[in-house]
């Protein structure tokens, strides 16, 4: 067992004002901490100071997931009780993985109404009969509709704000908690890191002579879970949906032979990446991954890392600390906080070098 294996061992204290609860506008006017792993120093930028940092032959490679409207509240039909949950995924056609919370007990085959989405306006309703309790809190329903799922959500969804923005979703969510090249629907919580990226800034990196390639993973409710653990070893990593290209695969392979670097967007893009070159060769691939990776990690095809500020005792400060170390992460986090940085989803970010 190894001295970092402790959950402890990864906990900072962050002033609440510090959480960022809006965005700034625009994206790239965030904050960049840029970090430099060989020398330890520290620079002090704005997010559209990137393409300094990048070289004529480097891979930017981004994660393309869509955030989808996954908060739901609805009435139970027998007690007319409030009830208020998240969609996961789509476990089969016409059956959903969700997982909710109401006073008293829910039982299979209850019904839940649910109540149009304040973002949509609609003045219809749908309902959703529970079909079975899974683990973890979660269930498998079924929408008494024949109305396609996305639209269904589209309908009755809220923006799936994170828990530590206390506030509801409003309309300026809807496009600022989505990445301004989201493409593929099935996420519940934003890659993060992309959200500070615009059109403009991707203009200027491939004016530098930068490729950029994507993947996709769709962000899940454990993104949020705290390790509940004493140890890392003891950490029962969630499970995601990712996906990664010929095209990604292509890309990065002709990044290797010509010397350049693979820059990450984001943890999950590390995790998709990292999840599919841990089975040996790197090759297209999707299904599930619940890869933790954990300080010490040897990693296989990221050499630099973009990332926001994560939170204490999580898998993903965890992450970062396994790319640069613990000691590094922590003490570029303490500077973040004596400089007011941002922290969280709708912070600043860091490159990690």
């Amino acid at each position: 067992m190894t001295h970092d294996d402790s959950v402890d061992l990864y906990q900072f204290d962050l002033p609440e004002e510090l959480i960022a609860q809006v965005p700034v506008e625009p994206r790239d006017e965030s904050r960049l901490l840029v970090v430099d792993r060989a020398t330890g120093s520290l620079q002090h930028k704005q997010f559209r100071d990137l393409p300094e940092f990048l070289s004529p032959g480097d891979l930017l490679v981004v994660n393309e997931t869509r955030v989808v409207r996954a908060r739901l509240t609805g009435i139970r039909t027998n007690t007319g009780g409030r009830w208020e949950g998240l969609f996961l995924r789509e476990e089969s056609p016409g059956v959903w993985r969700i997982i909710g919370s109401t006073r008293g007990k829910l039982l299979p085959g209850e019904t839940i109404t649910l109540q149009s989405s304040a973002l949509a306006g609609s003045a219809d309703t749908v309902t959703l009969r529970l079909l079975s309790r899974e683990e973890g809190g979660e269930w498998l329903a079924e929408p008494q509709s024949d109305t396609p799922t996305l639209d269904l959500l589209e309908g009755f969804g809220d923006i799936p704000l994170p828990p530590y923005m206390q506030r509801d979703s409003q309309t300026s969510d809807i496009q600022r908690y989505q990445t301004t090249y989201a493409k593929t629907p099935g996420a519940v919580a934003a890659p993060t890191a992309g959200l500070h990226f615009t059109p403009e800034l991707f203009e200027a990196i491939r004016e530098k002579g930068i490729d950029i390639a994507a993947v996709t993973l769709h962000v899940g409710l454990g993104t949020f879970r705290p390790v509940a653990v004493d140890r890392l070893s003891e950490h029962q990593m969630h499970a995601e949906w990712c996906e990664l290209s010929e095209e990604t695969v292509r890309k990065i392979n002709e990044t290797r032979q010509r010397g350049g670097r693979v820059i990450a967007v984001g943890t999950t893009t590390v995790r998709t990446l990292e999840s599919v070159a841990s089975q040996g060769e790197l090759r297209p691939w999707s299904g599930m991954t619940s890869i933790f990776i954990k300080p010490p990690y040897d990693f296989k095809v990221v050499d630099q890392l973009i990332t926001n500020f994560h939170l204490p005792k999580s898998t993903l400060l965890v992450l970062v600390s396994a790319f640069a170390s613990r000691d590094q992460i922590l003490s570029a986090y303490q500077a973040a906080i004596e400089e007011k940085y941002r922290f969280y989803s709708y912070g600043d970010a860091m490159l990690i070098q």
